[in-house]
């Protein structure tokens, strides 16, 4: 008997729609915003103490950074 497909958009839609996930991104792009980075931008906005710590999104928190800065430096705290 063959194995129905996945059917990977749903399950994107299903992933990408919770609360917790809407709520992440919102802070993500609410930063973005604030550092004034635009759409095709490659920096990523880098929170020094991160949210999941007790950061915030206020200027003080906030730098911009290149990808591999950013990824590597991950949900450590400095």
């Amino acid at each position: 008997m063959p194995e129905k497909a996945r059917d990977y958009k749903q399950e994107y839609r299903d992933f990408h729609g919770k609360p917790e996930q809407i709520k992440e991104r919102a802070q993500r792009n609410a930063a973005r915003d604030k550092m004034g980075l635009k759409v095709g931008d490659p920096r990523e906005v880098d929170h020094k103490t991160p949210i999941s710590q007790g950061g915030s999104n206020s200027n003080r928190n906030l730098r911009a950074v290149s990808q591999a800065t950013n990824r590597q430096k991950g949900a450590s705290k400095k």
